[in-house]
């Protein structure tokens, strides 16, 4: 104990072992950092409340939370596993040495939790069906997790997730990150609960529909072998590569796409649904290759003290008109918003009382002055016809987010480890998305109305 690189070490963990226990505790405070958009952090090293982290799953979506990560200060990579040696690993682990994250790099991630040992946190972004036995495990050796949704494709394993968070005592953050966005913060804080401004809810619409395209390939020369396939779970480099379209290894685009916006739908609700019922199918695509629905439509219903509402969820892989959003309707609004920051709007309704004070107090943008209607029309124009009704106008909302999508999740799960912040996205309130979201599949597959009991959100 005499060695002062060790003392220093166990220092660094203690001091943040006993800031992610204050923070667990403390009221939502969300990190401001002052990072231009444009320029990766440059790990300090040597500060006490810098943050050791390791990549499990190096694939498209670990590449998304490495980009993000590389612009929060006080981040420090210290390695990086991957099964697919070739590609993934070495192109991210060369990478970080390029932005001064000196690492190693790894095939067998109980290897790696073996081998670091000055590690605090772990991101764990492999398929679906590996994030439970990941999550559980670094959650054991005593780390921090940021784990991808979905928490995972079976709800046993999902649970094991947040009994074994609370059983070692550490942090898990799952990365619904629309739960970290100042746009949705802002409507769910001030426009909903504050506000009040769309009135009584009533409906909500939402979707996510792409176009429709090749599956993945993959360089020839960089293929996995098959023993190595096999041994992680999979039958083929096919498989590997578009592994969310197969049942036993991820969920299809409903969980996919729609668990983003489905988490949503219960947030701004404060409620999980009561029942849901579906209609999709893999109507476009070969069913050998794409075994979970390429279309997928489904009605939730909420019970909330203000009443019914029901809520529909559309996700389509074969057009992609309209993109994505989520819709919230009331009697006296509506809300359009979509984690792409060019979607943001609210409609007054007619009927509705004025939204001046909302402009005011800075919860809304003024909407565009609209032309004054003229008391009668010029002599030989054409009469409106009295069903036509003029467009409501368009309140803007007046916060941006100037940050990549997962950036403020991620700053929130390092904010927490250091005791400045509450998780906006605990294992518990994941679970309960999860138990939403994996149902609309059941659904399908039953082609009936299936109902939610309120244990089944339970762990």
């Amino acid at each position: 104990m005499n060695n002062p690189e060790t003392k220093k070490v166990i220092d660094r963990r203690s001091f943040l072992r006993c800031s992610a226990a204050v923070g667990a505790g403390l009221a939502f405070s969300p990190m401001v950092i002052g990072q231009t958009a444009g320029k990766p952090a440059r790990p300090a090293g040597g500060k006490e409340d810098d943050i050791n982290v390791a990549l499990l799953g190096a694939g498209a979506q670990g590449q998304v939370l490495i980009n993000a990560c590389l612009k929060i200060p006080g981040v420090r990579f210290k390695a990086v596993c991957d099964i697919w040696e070739e590609y993934n690993q070495k192109r991210t682990s060369r990478l970080l040495d390029r932005f001064g994250h000196k690492n190693n790099s790894y095939v067998d991630y109980q290897e790696m939790l073996a081998n670091e040992k000055d590690l605090d946190a772990v991101i764990v972004a492999t398929p679906d069906f590996w994030h439970a036995e990941h999550t559980i495990a670094c959650l054991k050796a005593g780390l921090h997790v940021y784990c991808e949704k979905e928490m995972s494709n079976k709800l046993e394993d999902a649970k094991k997730m947040v009994q074994t968070a609370r059983e070692a005592g550490k942090l898990l953050q799952i990365g619904h990150q629309r739960r970290s966005n100042p746009r949705y913060i802002h409507c769910y804080e001030k426009l909903l609960k504050d506000a009040k401004i769309l009135g009584r809810l009533t409906t909500i619409n939402g979707q996510w529909n792409r176009a429709a395209r090749e599956d993945l390939g993959w360089p020839t020369k960089a293929a996995i072998d098959q023993k190595m396939l096999e041994k992680y779970g999979f039958q083929s480099m096919e498989q590997f590569r578009n592994w969310r379209w197969y049942k036993k290894l991820g969920g299809g685009p409903i969980v996919d796409l729609g668990s983003h916006q489905i988490d949503i739908y219960s947030w701004f609700l404060g409620a999980n649904p009561i029942s849901v019922m579906a209609s999709g199918g893999t109507d476009y695509y070969d069913k050998k290759s794409h075994e979970w629905y390429d279309t997928v439509m489904a009605i939730y219903e909420y019970q909330t003290k203000e009443g019914t509402i029901r809520a529909y969820y559309q996700t389509l892989t074969t057009n992609s008109s309209w993109g994505y959003f989520e819709r919230f309707m009331g009697d006296q609004g509506t809300l359009e918003i979509s984690e792409s920051g060019g979607r943001g709007e609210v409609y007054r309704e007619p009927t509705a009382p004025d939204w001046d004070r909302w402009v005011k107090l800075g919860y809304l943008s003024e909407p565009p002055k609209q032309e004054e209607k003229k008391e009668k029309p010029e002599e030989g124009a054409a009469v409106i016809d009295v069903r036509e009704t003029a467009a409501p106008p368009a309140y803007k909302l007046p916060v941006t987010m100037e940050k990549l999508y997962h950036q403020p999740h991620l700053e929130n799960f390092l904010d927490a480890i250091r005791g400045k912040a509450k998780l906006n996205c605990p294992a518990e309130a994941a679970y309960e998305t999860a138990v939403t979201v994996l149902k609309v599949n059941d659904a399908v597959e039953a082609a009936r109305k299936l109902e939610f009991k309120p244990d089944e959100f339970k762990v």
